[in-house]
């Protein structure tokens, strides 16, 4: 996944740093002292550790009081150990056979605080309860997907004393899992798993839309088997209505297939089980390239994917063949960064060449006829589409020499400029997206291939008014700032598209087109510890780059997941007084950005350079 990977580097405190110099990088977790009396502390997080590095923890020693074995317990849940078979031992016998920890992790801002239950724990006698409490920051499901939170974490632990053996135990815990937030970062890793958009394909080639759907599995404990696993289980909920998997239902790794390793030549062959037996040639290559694009964003060094089923190969898929099966936004390699100039002509720049001259686009919005506010040209490269300087008007023309600019095909009556016209944005079927920030008419509209009636999008538990608009490539993710009382916000909803249940029920049009309904639903966070957006772009198959700022901060850009999590390195250099930020789904192309300073572009491991002294919006196509 190379950039979308986490962020967060944490401090190493001085208790632990003692318990590692002392029990070395094996055995780091299970070092760490274990009070003989007195208050119970709360666990701190790990620091994060180098990714070859396993943390072991180790199991409760005879005798142990209460109080150690709760935090012996805390410490194996950040421990390494594939099945908790560690943390289990902390467990009286039935709680351990009925303990579910893969139903869910809750991420604390620090580690799990304790205190004592007064009423009832008595370490003379045989129970003692606690409750573990923290300030939550995220959670993450059953399926992997990740879910900020917020607000307080209060659950208890009980335990009871054996009869037999006069050992304390655990017998009563929260389901799942809890640690703190740099234990989180250090154990767990944000990866993309692929499935096809349902209906939408790439423009003009026929090809599957392959769809990331992001997921957070436990970096040290083979991965790549949980990641087939996760594939093989289908999509998360949130996405589930918009794409498909070709693998039949019920397709799995057969029984006793515990681990998966490539070959000295980066080959991955997978057993699936008897449901898989009989698929052709082209679902079994749909099938490779699913996994082969997912384990990739784990491991980029996997070349080739080989399936099997019945004790016979189905099907083999390379990198280079994947392409031709199914299209990804990453691979999409626009061929110029757009921006517009001083005189507010439409002008390009070769993407990714080193040539910074800059050339009028052909065509009637690069001649200088119609002063433009903002542009978006098409993933093609073969039209664009303009808002007039005022706000007021909408333009669609061709990217060739000669083309005309005509009427516009949609017009805004807010009465002043920040009351109308978006930047536009087209998405993987050559239509495209605006929203009229008319406080009198606030809408957010659909342009089948850029032209005829709009359509009004339907935006069930939209809260707020739409400042910007951002359609991801695989067309079926949309991403916009909100804003509600003052506050800018970015979500992220998902495109769904069917029929009407009676032609013509909402919105403009008649006709065949009437009969089209598409909606943005499940609207959600992507940045809720930012208090303003000033801008934003996708930048990956799950990742979008962000200016803006946290509440009492200073502004600044960043990347984050499309599902509110903070990727590794995350923050950019600084940035002032930004009007817009370019990026592409294609991480190897150039970053760029506007502000006062002009057009500026951000070289690999530097800060800004200006490039040129006047621009006011930069963007690629989409």
């Amino acid at each position: 996944m190379g950039g979308e990977r986490r962020a967060g580097t944490t401090r190493r405190t001085p208790e632990r740093t003692v318990a590692y110099a002392a029990c070395g990088v094996v055995l780091l977790a299970g070092c760490a002292s274990m009070p003989d009396s007195g208050d119970l502390r709360g666990v701190e997080s790990t620091p994060r550790q180098d990714t070859q590095v396993r943390v072991f923890a180790m199991p409760p020693r005879d005798d142990a009081p209460p109080q150690e074995i709760v935090q012996g317990f805390l410490e194996a849940l950040t421990s390494d150990d594939p099945g908790y078979a560690t943390a289990r031992q902390y467990l009286a016998t039935k709680t351990a056979q009925k303990w579910q920890p893969e139903r869910s992790t809750t991420v604390l801002a620090d580690g799990p605080a304790t205190e004592t239950v007064p009423a009832g724990s008595r370490e003379d006698g045989d129970d003692y309860s606690y409750v573990l409490t923290g300030t939550k920051v995220a959670t993450v499901d059953a399926q992997q997907s990740y879910s900020p939170a917020s607000g307080n974490y209060g659950q208890t632990v009980h335990l009871t004393r054996d009869k037999k053996t006069r050992q304390w135990r655990i017998d009563a815990l929260p389901s799942g899992v809890v640690m703190g937030k740099s234990d989180f970062q250090r154990n767990y890793v944000s990866v993309n798993k692929y499935y096809f958009a349902s209906n939408t394909t790439a423009d003009g080639s026929g090809q599957p839309m392959a769809v990331a759907d992001p997921v957070y599995v436990r970096e040290r404990v083979d991965p790549m088997t949980q990641m087939v696993r996760s594939v093989l289980t289908g999509p998360t909920s949130w996405l589930r209505h918009v794409v498909r998997s070709s693998f039949p239902t019920g397709t799995a790794l057969p029984k006793g297939v515990t681990s998966l390793t490539p070959d000295d030549q980066n080959k991955l062959t997978v057993p699936l089980n008897d449901k898989a037996a009989h698929i052709g040639q082209s679902k079994c290559d749909e099938m490779a390239a699913q996994l082969l694009f997912s384990l990739q964003s784990l491991t980029p060094t996997i070349d080739e994917i080989a399936l099997r089923a019945g004790g016979t190969q189905l099907c083999a898929l390379t990198e280079d063949r994947a392409a031709a099966v199914a299209a990804r936004g990453s691979e999409s390699n626009p061929g110029y960064l757009y921006f517009i100039d001083g005189q507010h002509r439409l002008v390009r720049m070769t993407s990714g060449s080193g040539n910074t001259r800059a050339e009028p686009v052909p065509g009637a919005l690069g001649d200088g006829a119609k002063a433009l506010r903002s542009v978006a040209v098409a993933r093609d490269e073969h039209s664009a589409a303009g808002v007039a300087l005022d706000g007021k008007a909408l333009y669609v023309t061709s990217t060739v020499t000669g083309s005309s600019i005509g009427d516009p095909v949609l017009q805004s009556k807010g009465k002043t400029e920040t009351d109308r016209l978006t930047t536009p944005s087209w998405d993987a079927q050559g239509d495209l997206w605006v929203a009229d920030r008319d406080p009198d008419d606030p809408r957010l509209l659909l342009l089948a291939k850029g032209g005829g009636q709009p359509l009004e999008v339907l935006t069930p538990g939209l809260d707020g008014r739409i400042n910007a608009v951002r359609v991801a490539a695989d067309g079926v993710r949309i991403a916009l700032v909100v804003d509600k009382g003052g506050r800018q916000s970015l979500l992220i909803g998902r495109i769904e598209r069917g029929e009407r249940g009676e032609q013509g029920e909402r919105g403009p049009g008649s006709g065949a087109q009437a009969s089209a309904q598409v909606s943005v639903q499940e609207l959600r966070s992507a940045t809720p510890e930012l208090e303003q957006v000033r801008t934003m772009s996708w930048a990956g198959d799950s990742r979008l780059v962000v200016v803006g700022r946290e509440a009492g901060g200073v502004e600044q850009a960043q990347y984050v997941q499309c599902d509110g999590s903070i990727p590794e390195a995350g923050t950019l250099p600084g940035l002032t007084e930004v009007t817009s930020i370019a990026a592409s789904e294609d991480s190897d192309t150039p970053l760029f950005a506007t502000s006062k300073d002009g057009l500026l572009w951000l070289p690999g491991g530097s800060g800004w350079r200006t490039l040129k002294e006047t621009a006011s919006v930069a963007f690629y196509p989409g």
